[in-house]
């Protein structure tokens, strides 16, 4: 008998060692580095590449699943603060492994007026170490990141909270933006 017990515990901390491995932060892409080249398709069949928001500062966001609680809540905060984030000459981008037609019906619903991207595959979600394989489901990590105008990563979210995830992300751009200012004056990247 103690040594059935003996086992059940092994493998129930076997078990949890792995869940937690695979919910540890990524660390793949650091601040700096070149960003991920993407070439995935939109809600509306349009395919977009990095390339295409060369020059100007795109934020792009990876996030589980349409039409779930905080991702909703994610998506229309950022639709919320567009303008501000407009502003700064930022693009928005979402990124999920939803098919097109989802993003088409999420977007619509709740009128967001950026790009969702598809992420079938989940390669590009890995690229950017936002990728969480729990075997038989997969899924983006709701990572974020802010892309310079030169195609670096200029700034990496990897902790976020829904409901003030747009206004970080503003503060953290204008941080950005100011001459001489090289790191973001707001912490981005929480452990």
């Amino acid at each position: 008998m103690p040594e059935i017990i003996m086992g059940g515990v092994v493998a129930l901390l076997l078990v949890a060692s792995a869940v937690l491995w695979m919910l540890r932060p990524g660390t793949g892409v650091a601040e700096g580095c070149a960003a991920p080249d993407f070439a995935l398709v939109d809600q509306n069949g349009r395919t977009h590449r990095l390339a295409d928001y060369a020059g100007r500062w795109l934020v792009l966001y990876f996030y589980p699943r349409d039409n779930t609680p905080i991702c909703t809540q994610e998506a229309c905060r950022f639709r919320d603060d567009i303008a501000q984030l407009n502003e700064l000459d930022a693009a928005v981008v979402g990124v999920s492994l939803d098919d097109a037609r989802t993003h088409a019906d999420f977007a619509r619903k709740h009128q967001l007026p950026f790009p969702l991207l598809s992420d079938p595959g989940g390669n590009v979600a890995a690229a950017y170490d936002s990728l969480l394989n729990l075997g038989l489901v997969r899924l983006a990590r709701r990572h974020t990141f802010i892309i310079a105008p030169d195609g670096r990563i200029a700034a990496r979210f990897d902790k976020v909270d829904a409901a003030r995830h747009a206004g970080q992300v503003a503060l953290t751009l204008r941080a950005l933006q100011q001459p001489g200012i090289s790191r973001p004056a707001v912490p981005t990247r929480q452990s």
